[in-house]
C-alpha cells in the first residue's frame, strides 16, 4: 500500500472520522476511537432465527450535529447491553449517551475532564454481562468503569509503556469471564485486565507477521473466548485465543470482497459471526469466525443504509446491528432481512 495513503488519517472533528474531512498527521495524533461490545451468550442461548448467512436492512437512524440530547459531535464507540440499551461514546461531547433499542434517548454523563467521570475523547465503549460499562479514555490514557446509570466506580491506567500502562487505548472489549481487553493503540499491543483493572498479560509488538501489529484499534471477544483485533494500518484482521496465543488472520488493502482500507471496530455476533467497520470503504463486512467473507452492505453517502466513516459495530440478541456513522453525526441500525 503506498505510504501516502497510509498517512490520510480522516477526521472530521476531535474524536470524529470521515472519509471527506481533512488529511490530520498520525503517530502522537491520536482521536481514534473504537467499537465496544455487549456481553455475550452461549451458543445455545441464540435466537433460531439468526443466521450467518443473512443480509441486512436499514431499520432506522437517529442523531444530528449538536451537543443536546441525542445529538452527537463525532460519536465513536457502540454497544448494547443485554437488555438491548444502547450505549454511544459521544467523543467530541466527551460525555456517554444512553438509549433504548429505537434510539430514545434515556440518559447522559461526563463532561471534559481528567477527573472522575470526565473525558478526553471517549473512544471504545463495552458493557459486562452485569450490566458495567467500561469506556477508554484515551487522551487520559485509561479505562474508566461505571455502572448502567453511569455512575463512576473505578478508573484504571496511565501514560507509559509499562505493564497496564496505555499510549492512546482505543478499543474495549468484555469476555464472558469478566475479563477485559484493551487494544493499546500507540504500543501496538493488546492488554488483559480482570473486571477490576488489574493486570493479567499482554501480547504484540509492531509489525506486518501473525501476532503483530500496525495499531490495533477494535477489540471483540467471542463466547468460546476467542479474541478479534482489527489491524488498522495492516489492513486486516488477527484473532487469538484468550491467552493471546496467534491463531489466524485475514485481509489485505483493498475495496473487493473481505479486503479492508483501515478496519477500525470489530463486533463478534451471538452466533460466532464477525461483523467489521471497513472504514474507507464506508461498509460494513461480514465474516465466519474463521475469516470466510459471508455479506456486506453501505457505500459512501448520506442516505438511509449509507456512511460517512462508519466507525464501530455492535450486534444484540435479536440480530439487530447498530452502527456509528460518525461523519454522518447518527447511529443506524439495521435488521436482519427476513427470508423470502
Amino acid at each position: 500500500m503506498p505510504e501516502e495513503r497510509e498517512n490520510q488519517i480522516e477526521r472530521r472533528a476531535p474524536g470524529g472520522i470521515s472519509r471527506r474531512s481533512e488529511t490530520a498527521r498520525r503517530g502522537g495524533d491520536a482521536a481514534r476511537f473504537v467499537g465496544g461490545l455487549a456481553n455475550r451468550r452461549t451458543q445455545s442461548d441464540l435466537p433460531s432465527t439468526i443466521s450467518k448467512n443473512r443480509t441486512y436492512e436499514f431499520s432506522l437512524k437517529w442523531g444530528t450535529e449538536g451537543m443536546g440530547d441525542g445529538q452527537f459531535n463525532a460519536p465513536a464507540g457502540v454497544a448494547v447491553a443485554s437488555d438491548g440499551s444502547v450505549y454511544v461514546t459521544d467523543s467530541g461531547n466527551h460525555r456517554i449517551q444512553k438509549f433504548t433499542s429505537e434510539g430514545v434517548f434515556v440518559s447522559k454523563w461526563g463532561t471534559e475532564g481528567e477527573g472522575d467521570g470526565e473525558f478526553r475523547f471517549p473512544a471504545g465503549v463495552a458493557v459486562a454481562s452485569d450490566g458495567s460499562v467500561y469506556v477508554s479514555d484515551p487522551y487520559n490514557n485509561r479505562i474508566q468503569k461505571f455502572t448502567s446509570e453511569g455512575v463512576f466506580v473505578s478508573q484504571w491506567g496511565t501514560s507509559g509503556t509499562g505493564d497496564g500502562q496505555f499510549f492512546y487505548p482505543e478499543g474495549v472489549a468484555v469476555a464472558f469471564d469478566g475479563s477485559v481487553y484493551v487494544s493499546d493503540y500507540l504500543n501496538n499491543r493488546i492488554q488483559k485486565f480482570t473486571p477490576e483493572g488489574v493486570f493479567v498479560s499482554k501480547w504484540g509488538t509492531r509489525g506486518e507477521g501473525g501476532g503483530e501489529f500496525r495499531f490495533p484499534a477494535g477489540v471483540a471477544v467471542a463466547s468460546d473466548g476467542s479474541v478479534y483485533v482489527s489491524d488498522y494500518r495492516n489492513h486486516r484482521i488477527q484473532k487469538f485465543t484468550s491467552e493471546g496465543l496467534f491463531v489466524s488472520k485475514w485481509g489485505t488493502d483493498g475495496t473487493g470482497d473481505g479486503e479492508f482500507i483501515f478496519p477500525r471496530g470489530v463486533a463478534v455476533a451471538y452466533d460466532g459471526s464477525v461483523y467489521v467497520a471497513d472504514l474507507h470503504n464506508s461498509r460494513i463486512q461480514k465474516f465466519t469466525s474463521e475469516g470466510l467473507f459471508v455479506s456486506k452492505w453501505g457505500t459512501e453517502g448520506t442516505s438511509d443504509g449509507e456512511f460517512d466513516g462508519p466507525t464501530f459495530v455492535a450486534e444484540a440478541s435479536d440480530g439487530s446491528v447498530y452502527v456509528t456513522d460518525s461523519g454522518n453525526y447518527r447511529i443506524q441500525k439495521f435488521s436482519p432481512r427476513p427470508y423470502r
